[in-house]
């Protein structure tokens, strides 16, 4: 348990490893995570990725932060937060829970990406390498104080450059 109040969003392109960070995050932070994928996959169980889901999505994962802010001090989001305007909205909700906010992009080689969405098994995610090309294109670059961790490498490699954080 934490004994300040966080909220962390964990944001970057489909198959650069968020959920491994976010989940070594909440790990270390004894934080709940919190993904879009899952909540999607809770609120339409076969999503179409339209802007009214998208938007419904967000809305649930902001309101299991805040109960999860409150119950447990830590919450971890993982998801693409590709617009600026949803970081945005993170951090005010972690100011509204009197919690600090912190945000982490993950990056990845485009090649390793490629791979790894390959072999993807049993993940709610379901995106593949269509779509991070497509949100590549989209992605606003945070303009928000933010961490970056490249994820190209081993996950021990990872672990170290998290470990550097916090």
């Amino acid at each position: 348990m934490s004994d300040q109040q966080r909220l962390v969003v964990v944001c970057g392109l489909p198959g650069t490893g968020k959920t491994t960070v976010a989940r070594e995050l909440a790990e270390r932070t004894g934080g709940t995570l919190i993904r879009t994928d899952v909540v999607r996959k809770d609120l339409f169980p076969d999503p179409e990725y339209t802007d009214e889901e998208v938007q419904v999505t967000y809305d649930e994962l902001f309101d299991r932060a805040r109960a999860a802010v409150e119950r447990d001090a830590v919450a971890v989001l993982d998801g693409t937060f590709r617009r600026e305007s949803l970081r945005d909205r993170a951090r005010r909700v972690a100011r509204d829970s009197n919690a600090q906010f912190d945000l982490v992009r993950v990056t990845c080689s485009e090649d390793v990406v490629r791979e790894r969405i390959e072999e993807r098994e049993n993940d709610e995610s379901d995106a593949d390498f269509s779509v991070h090309k497509l949100l590549r294109s989209e992605f606003e670059s945070p303009t928000l104080s933010h961490q970056t961790i490249d994820n190209s490498g081993s996950v021990a490699e990872t672990r170290r450059q998290i470990a550097q954080l916090w």
